[in-house]
């Protein structure tokens, strides 16, 4: 299926619904999306934005981000939450050529897993208390949301290859999102080629690398993020078809 809902400005705006868990049943569609920066919302996209019935937004990005490009316009029937996961802030634009994407990466998502834990444990039970649509979203929409999609899936039962393929869909958008770099920082070089690149290598190796230090992802929940059988139960209940 297409996956990506067409927007004018958002160009990696994504259903999570379809894919199916270990005991069967499937992710509900219309139910759990991810998005890059939902700042850039206006006009007909915020129309096509508001038929979703989206009633929550989780917004993984720094303060200083949404203060620096916007957040999501204020509605009255809109739940706004901003959960920085990522502690350490770098500049991927400006990148040396020569920085490998997939363990340079991997390494950035394990950082954000072990320093973003309260943010990321948050996030996760504000999904599992939500009967209505909800989207998260950082500006790209691929680390940040890649990393805790990867989370929500792996914790509803959703099988390591979908949850790479999902992650790998970001290189459909990745074409526009280095011509919005471009628009946004005319007078700057991109320097890293991997920009707004989304290889399956990336979430394949984090993946590998929670596994070395946990056991599993779900290892990594329980331990890191205390995550308990309640709310495994409470995530599949709200996202999977009964």
């Amino acid at each position: 299926m297409q996956r990506h809902i067409t927007f004018e400005r958002l160009f990696n705006f994504r259903d999570l619904g379809g894919y199916r868990a270990a005991d069967s049943r499937q992710v509900r569609y219309g139910r759990l999306f991810r998005s890059d920066s939902l700042g850039k919302l206006q006009g007909k996209d915020w129309d096509r934005f508001l038929a979703l019935n989206i009633r929550t937004v989780i917004d993984l990005r720094h303060s200083w981000e949404v203060r620096r490009s916007g957040r999501v316009p204020d509605h009255q029937d809109l739940a706004y939450h901003n959960l920085s996961i990522e502690h350490r802030p770098y500049d991927q634009a400006g990148l040396s050529p020569d920085v490998e994407p997939a363990s340079f990466l991997a390494g950035k998502y394990a950082e954000a897993a072990h320093d973003g834990a309260e943010e990321i444990r948050r996030a996760l039970e504000i999904i599992a208390g939500d009967t209505a649509p909800l989207v998260f979203h950082c500006h790209s929409g691929k680390d940040r949301t890649g990393l805790l999609a990867m989370l929500v899936l792996a914790l509803v039962g959703v099988h390591e290859d979908d949850i790479i393929a999902d992650f790998a869909l970001t290189e459909l958008a990745t074409e526009h999102l280095v011509a919005e770099w471009h628009a946004s920082y005319p007078d700057l070089t991109l320097r890293w080629p991997a920009y707004g690149r989304a290889p399956a290598e990336i979430m394949r190796l984090f993946l590998a690398t929670l596994t070395a230090q946990y056991g599993s992802v779900q290892g990594y929940a329980v331990q890191q993020l205390g995550v308990d059988d309640d709310l495994v139960a409470a995530l599949r209940q709200q996202l999977l078809h009964p």
